[in-house]
């Protein structure tokens, strides 16, 4: 499935070829064709650089547009549909979150063929990270404490969201491993439903590899874990999925964005995901580069406690988070890599980088100061 037009982030912080298609001037114009409202000539101004689908900004006469495009096999319209419903919840409860737009039909997902496609009105404001890779640090402290600031915000527009869990493992954001007495043999359990990460495991020692990762964290993190309130979070709060009133260090933000990982969890994962995602160069690592920005993991917590009171236990229950954050999302890029047929290198990137590499470097001395930091403040 691979071609195109322009290039993608790749997962070792450098550009590479899109894997998926680029969205043509024709399939947009037939998208849009559901749309009696757009009017006016098209014109595609933009190609995302993001590379888990194909995106653009479409200029369909004086209205600006983002047109997002999924493969079938990794988001449906009841998939879709999921992701929309919590956005318009928190965009009704005063979180800035652009409109997705329905069609004739009403719908705000749409399959046609082998693609699955939704329509967004454009973000308000300055896209300030839009060219950044993944584990960008933000521009600044300011940044990070806003950034905090609204993410407490998205976690109090959710408290009242009800809805039941996302119906798919694919690229979403999940902590059913996480909150697990046993992730062993509650992933053991899932896998018959996981075909494709079944496949990958079968060459790799993932109940050994699973046990060594585990082993420094989860039995003293996990029953607090089990205690948190369930509520859906974004699952990938990073700076790059914000707008913002201008690129200068006291901006405000003014959009947020990309869903897309989102699913029912608890608050606090949403802020651990945060830090990992902005406080942490991972793509530094290999440079020898310092890694941990503690400054902005410290003005996200400050932001956000700004908005919500975090008492000592949750602030040190965040710093023992951390190491396994990303434990559940890891292990859904693996299946989604295996599952649509990218290169074995990637998957196996995912799989030693991200899955193991990740919780390995918080026992780094720089892992070390980064959590003693956040226990510190509590």
């Amino acid at each position: 499935m691979s071609g195109g037009i322009h290039q993608v982030h790749g997962m070792a912080g450098e550009c590479e070829a899109a894997h998926w298609p680029p969205l043509t001037h024709a399939e947009v114009a037939t998208l849009l064709a559901r749309h009696p409202s757009i009017h006016g000539p098209l014109e595609i101004a933009w190609h995302s650089p993001r590379p888990l689908s194909a995106a653009v900004l479409v200029q369909a006469g004086e209205c600006t547009l983002f047109v997002k495009r999924h493969h079938a096999s990794v988001r449906t319209p009841v998939t879709l549909g999921e992701e929309h419903r919590f956005m318009r919840h928190l965009r009704e409860h005063g979180v800035p979150i652009p409109r997705v737009l329905a069609d004739r039909d009403g719908a705000t997902a749409v399959r046609l063929g082998d693609w699955t496609y939704e329509v967004h009105e454009h973000a308000a404001g300055t896209d300030a990270y839009r060219d950044s890779m993944s584990w960008t640090p933000p521009h600044s402290p300011m940044h990070a404490r806003a950034a905090g600031a609204m993410l407490a915000r998205l976690r109090n527009a959710a408290a009242g969201y009800r809805e039941p869990q996302r119906s798919t493992h694919l690229l979403v954001a999940r902590t059913e491993l996480l909150c697990a007495a046993d992730p062993t043999a509650t992933l053991a359990a899932q896998l018959p439903e996981r075909p494709a990460l079944a496949a990958y495991l079968a060459r790799r020692p993932w109940q050994r590899d699973l046990a060594d990762l585990l082993a420094p964290w989860h039995a003293d993190v996990q029953p607090r874990l089990a205690q948190q309130p369930a509520q859906w979070t974004h699952g990938d709060w990073h700076v790059s999925n914000l707008c913002w009133s201008s690129p200068d260090a006291d901006a405000r933000i003014t959009a947020v964005f990309d869903f897309g990982l989102s699913a029912r969890t608890f608050a606090l994962f949403d802020l651990a995901t945060a830090i990992e995602r902005n406080a942490v160069a991972w793509l530094e690592l290999a440079s020898g580069a310092t890694a941990a920005r503690i400054d902005m993991a410290l003005a996200l917590l400050d932001g956000y406690r700004q908005v919500v009171a975090l008492d000592r236990a949750a602030v040190h229950l965040l710093a023992d988070l951390l190491p396994l954050v990303h434990l559940d999302f890891a292990l859904s890029e693996v299946e989604y890599l295996q599952a649509t047929g990218h290169a074995a290198a990637a998957a196996d990137t995912a799989y030693d980088t991200f899955l193991r590499g990740h919780a390995t470097w918080f026992s780094t001395a720089a892992g070390h100061a980064l959590l003693q930091a956040i226990h510190d403040a509590a």
